[in-house]
């Protein structure tokens, strides 16, 4: 700014410095022009004077001549010449005719012939002076011309002859002009550092108020970008042609898109392959509407479910339809339009948990139901037998008691079953702390629960475990796990044959392995064995007495110590299931 200014007032002073000039230069010029007229006209007033007292026969009588001469005063400033008809100086106040040039070519000598009169300004080449040239025609007493008068005079250049009087007055002009210029260039420079100074605080306070509006952008830009970045839901911004501007990591991870990838400007099928994404985002487009719909996809063969919400970004109603504009539908008829958008804002979030949830919930409620169904109607349809036939013998009646008995306590272990399942599953529930325990004092008393189990059907119980090694447990729950194991083990094994149960520590873990030599599970089965009323044969499954939850027990008592249950098995080759805890 300082420099502009400097610039502008310089600019100023020279152009002040320059159109002084040119007036100045201006009037000398016309002052010399008038100077040289007025001259000009002296000089021919002059000569046109000196003519009237020329004798006529100047030329020819040489008598007449001497005695017109001896009248002329030549110390005067002017010089007298007389030129004959043919040009040659005849005679000359100041110079020697004789070697005097032709004078018929000069311009003052031919004005004179034409018009009576002639002028002229030159440097005399005879003198070698800048002379003033006036000439006057001569004739004889019969009027025939004879001869040119001509009258000159020294005269000085204007400028020479002004020089001396007004060169003063230059100097004080050109003073007055420097100092003027100078005056106001330090004018210019004091009005320059008021004005900068002036400027400098606005900028200032404008520069600093920029600078915080550009922090809180930054800031805010920053938060935003957190947010977004920190959303359980996924969420992706489009333009109008459907490219990404922006999607966060959330949504990269749920499409399996490396986060470190920049996916700035690829398309929305591109990214998701999805052509119902894509059909939405279009629609969302063409009729500047919001949209909700629920978006399912398949992975590796697991079903991906999202709830999707999708916007414009820019929605202006307009009274007078564009060209680009469409009329949406709506409810009351009204004529509506919109602009079409120029992107659009989706969010999706996962609701696969949600919906895995609900469908197990679905299939929990129908699988009591069912569960609870056979035995309830089996408890029904005896004990009416009993009420509507009272005639039936001792021995029949007891039977049919030991019958609802049987259901009844299939009921009692099913309620059981799902009360604890309910209770593993449960968050709020407050538990004891950990207990530090024998672990070989669980196992056998986990044995012992089963032992008549075991042996009714003469299964002998294999144990194998490190004397002395104490371990974190919820004992009670620990050993419900293995008391499912082993029931199972003996449920599902022939009469005559064994089940082991190992202890030992691995990488850092506890592993628990009971192992049986029963029917074995197919392979196709071996993934679905640990979910609530699973069974791998039903029939059987409810001929052995099961409830279809004891290893969904086991698998919730597992990831309660922070562990897991595995199993491996092969049909007729009987199973091994471990609990692996950490240590």
């Amino acid at each position: 700014m300082k420099s502009i200014l400097k610039k502008s007032a310089v600019f100023v002073a020279a152009a002040v410095f320059i159109v002084s000039l040119y007036f100045i230069a201006g009037a000398l010029i016309y002052a010399n022009r008038q100077y040289n007229e007025i001259n000009t006209e002296n000089m021919e007033e002059a000569v046109s004077a000196l003519q009237r007292f020329t004798p006529s026969d100047v030329f020819t009588d040489k008598d007449a001549a001497a005695e017109w001469i001896s009248h002329i005063d030549i110390s005067g400033p002017y010089r007298i010449t007389l030129i004959s008809r043919s040009g040659q100086v005849v005679f000359d106040t100041e110079a020697d005719s004789a070697v005097m040039e032709n004078h018929l070519n000069r311009i003052e000598f031919q004005t004179a012939i034409r018009e009576g009169i002639g002028a002229d300004r030159r440097r005399s080449a005879t003198m070698g002076h800048d002379y003033l040239y006036a000439a006057a025609s001569l004739y004889d007493s019969a009027g025939e011309f004879t001869g040119v008068l001509r009258l000159s005079r020294l005269i000085p250049g204007f400028f020479t002859r002004l020089l001396g009087a007004i060169l003063p007055f230059l100097i004080f002009g050109f003073l007055l002009i420097l100092g003027t210029c100078i005056g106001l260039f330090h004018f210019s420079r004091y009005q320059s550092i008021l004005v900068e100074a002036k400027l400098n605080a606005e900028l200032d306070k404008k520069t600093t108020e920029l600078h915080e509006k550009a922090d809180e952008a930054e800031s805010e830009s920053r938060h935003r970008e957190v947010i977004l970045n920190s959303m359980f839901d996924g969420v992706i911004t489009l333009d109008s042609s459907l490219n990404i501007i922006h999607a966060n990591p959330r949504l990269c991870s749920l499409f399996g898109i490396d986060r470190e990838k920049d996916v700035r400007g690829i398309s929305l099928l591109e990214f998701s392959h999805s052509a119902e994404l894509e059909e939405a985002a279009q629609m969302v487009l063409s009729t500047s509407r919001p949209y909700e719909f629920t978006l399912k996809r398949y992975t590796s063969g697991l079903q991906q479910c999202f709830q999707v919400f999708a916007a414009p970004l820019d929605v202006s109603s307009l009274k007078t339809p564009p060209e680009e504009a469409v009329w949406p539908e709506t409810d009351s008829g009204e004529t509506i339009f919109y602009k079409k958008s120029q992107g659009l804002v989706m969010v999706l979030g996962d609701i696969s948990r949600l919906v895995k949830l609900e469908q197990v919930r679905k299939d929990f409620a129908a699988n009591v139901s069912h569960e609870l169904r056979t035995p309830i109607q089996v408890i029904q349809g005896f004990a009416e037998n009993i009420l509507n036939y009272p005639s039936y013998d001792q021995k029949q009646i007891y039977h049919f008691a030991e019958i609802i008995r049987k259901n009844a306590l299939s009921m009692d272990n099913l309620t059981n079953d799902l009360l604890t399942l309910v209770s593993l599953e449960s968050t709020d529930v407050e538990r004891p702390p950990l207990e530090d325990i024998a672990l070989d004092s669980v196992i056998t008393e986990a044995v012992d629960m089963v032992a008549f189990a075991a042996k009714n059907k003469n299964i002998a119980i294999d144990v194998s475990c490190p004397p002395k090694f104490n371990v974190q447990l919820y004992s009670s729950l620990f050993v419900q796990a293995l008391v499912n194991l082993l029931d199972n083990g003996i449920k599902y094994s022939g009469k005559g044959s064994s089940i082991h149960l190992r202890a030992f520590q691995e990488a850092g873990q506890l592993v628990i392995e009971v192992k049986d030599n029963g029917i074995g599970i197919p392979a196709e089965h071996i993934d679905r064995i640990f979910e609530r009323f699973y069974r791998v044969d039903r029939c059987r499954s409810r001929e052995a007495g099961g409830t279809g939850l004891g290893l969904s027990i086991v698998r919730h008592i597992a990831l309660l110590h922070r562990g897991k249950v595995e199993a491996e098995s092969h049909a007729g080759e009987g199973s091994t299931f471990r609990l692996k805890l950490p240590l």
